[in-house]
């Protein structure tokens, strides 16, 4: 479906075709070195110049101790340093690998080993605050650890000097190291909800571009004027660029905070900064307007929401606030960000309309009748994933699409999402989608988390388990629910499982794995 069809906002794709520090350096001309561009729980504004300025000192010193397009792992929160350190990196020709501090010590390796990284670069403060001292560990085995507290004692006169001549003429200054468009500018490692993490390798022109897509198509409602609060972190590709590339590269004041889970500080923050955008989950945002106090959101005019479905309640809970709640759609594998709903296009029910610059074909899936797999093709597709059997290989989509693994429906370029295509079961025969019965049990009880899975079934191939927070979960009330609603027999679960809380990933969203390895370890009890 063309993009023109929709009458979607105007997307410069060819003017998105730069790199990340030369997308910095646009914006600080246009917006002023001046320009607050970045805040943290430490409350010292960072300007735009200081941004820039900061970049080419500490990227010249983690050069000297790297290669040109080698692979850094990035181990750091939400805090004016992640910014420094991604750009100050990417300046000077390092491709940062994004690691995530919550996946545990397993993951952590098998990122490190995926990626080849030969440099860690992270904080002792940020180190013994998370308790990440095994992590670090197991990660840090015959690499270097590179920490920025040692770094920045390390930095001289002559550095500073040298880093004020560059910011005289940044551009000119960086000709040595500027990387083409389509070269890689980050690795990410895909949450795991599906299993083992793959190491997605996005371009500097995916980044710009999706940062680029998602202001434009956010222009008649989003503005320089605002601050953005980004609680979300950077080894996520919503916080990374969403939350913290789209508001710096349009001149926007990002506040960064670095855990999305202090339910009483990200609101307190939000308040006493004065935020009028919130990039959250829904998990999170629930969290936000039960713990905040009264005045801490109400400077919030718009929250965009990803990851996972908003609840009826928690919409409710932001109503006092007068904040409109957005839903939007991506994947690690877009840059992450396909589509999003606006004022002025909204439609109840689906992830909004899919960015200008995107095309999109719905392939059919067997026993599925209504909609299709989504595959899409843009500029902000990924350059591939990094290969497990071959290090160093990239493999990139086929064709330049790329098959985002969900069902879907197109109508009037507004997406639907109907369930994950490893998200359906097939019981006796027929596909249910476990999504659909997700949202059938969440309009039952609106104030816990459930999530149902497939486990094997000698009869029927597949049983439906219901895994729920909610301590009184009976099955005669689901199913009264299900039967007034139109839902067969079959798609009802078979168990219910109470759990005191469901498993979720650092970037918010359910971990599907580690809920069914739950349901598999108890199966014996149900």
């Amino acid at each position: 479906m063309a993009d023109a069809d929709r009458n979607l906002p105007v997307f410069d794709e060819a003017g998105a075709r730069i790199t990340l520090f030369a997308a910095l350096l646009q914006a600080v001309s246009r917006h002023g070195k001046g320009r607050i561009a970045v805040e943290d729980a430490e409350r010292k504004p960072l300007s735009y110049g200081n941004l820039v300025l900061g970049a080419l000192v500490l990227g010249r010193k983690l050069a000297a101790q790297t290669t040109e397009r080698e692979r850094v792992g990035v181990l750091l929160p939400n805090v004016q340093a992640m910014a420094v350190t991604l750009f100050g990196l990417t300046a000077f020709g390092r491709v940062p690998a994004l690691l995530n501090f919550t996946a545990g010590v397993k993951n952590l390796r098998a990122a490190g080993e995926l990626a080849e990284l030969r440099t860690i670069v992270t904080s002792r403060r940020f180190v013994d605050q998370a308790k990440l001292d095994d992590e670090l560990a197991a990660l840090g085995e015959g690499r270097r650890i590179i920490y920025l507290e040692d770094l920045r004692k390390q930095i001289t006169s002559l550095d500073k000097a040298l880093g004020v001549l560059a910011n005289f003429a940044p551009g000119l200054a960086m000709r040595r190291y500027q990387a083409r468009p389509d070269e890689p500018a980050v690795v990410l490692f895909t949450s795991g909800t599906e299993g083992k993490p793959k190491g997605v390798v996005l371009s500097h022109a995916n980044l710009v571009s999706n940062a680029r897509q998602i202001f434009a198509l956010a222009a008649g409602f989003l503005s320089e004027r605002d601050i953005v609060m980004n609680p979300l972190p950077a080894f996520h590709s919503f916080g990374l660029t969403a939350g913290l590339l789209m508001p710096l590269l349009s001149g926007m004041k990002v506040v960064l905070y670095p855990s999305p889970l202090h339910y009483k500080q990200v609101p307190k923050l939000i308040g006493e900064t004065g935020c009028t955008f919130l990039f959250a989950t829904d998990t999170f945002l629930q969290g936000y307007a039960r713990a905040a106090d009264p005045d801490d959101l109400k400077s919030v005019r718009y929250v965009v929401a990803g990851a996972e479905r908003v609840k009826p309640d928690t919409r409710r809970l932001w109503e006092p606030y007068g904040t409109t709640i957005l839903e939007g759609y991506g994947c690690t594998e877009c840059s992450p960000v396909l589509a999003c709903n606006t004022p002025v296009a909204m439609r109840e029910g689906s992830v909004g309309r899919l960015l200008p610059g995107i095309e999109a074909r719905l392939e059919p899936v067997e026993g599925i009748t209504e909609g299709g797999k989504l595959r899409v093709r843009g500029p902000n597709i990924m350059a591939g994933y990094l290969s497990a059997d071959e290090p160093g290989r990239l493999l990139p989509p086929d064709d330049g699409w790329h098959d985002t693994g969900d069902i879907v429906t197109l109508d009037d370029g507004f997406v639907v999402i109907r369930g994950r295509a490893k998200r359906f079961a097939k019981l006796g025969g027929e596909m249910v989608s476990l999504a659909a019965v997700e949202t059938m049990i969440a309009g039952l009880w609106p104030d816990q988390n459930h999530v149902v899975v497939a486990l094997p079934d000698a009869r029927k191939g597949e049983q439906l388990v219901l895994v729920t927070e909610k301590p009184d979960a009976e099955r005669g009330a689901l199913h009264e629910t299900a039967k007034a609603q139109g839902f067969p027999e079959l798609w009802m679960p078979r168990a219910i499982l109470v759990t005191n809380s469901i498993p979720v990933l650092g970037n918010g969203k359910i971990d599907y794995a580690a809920t069914l390895e739950l349901a598999k370890s108890r199966r014996a009890l149900l």
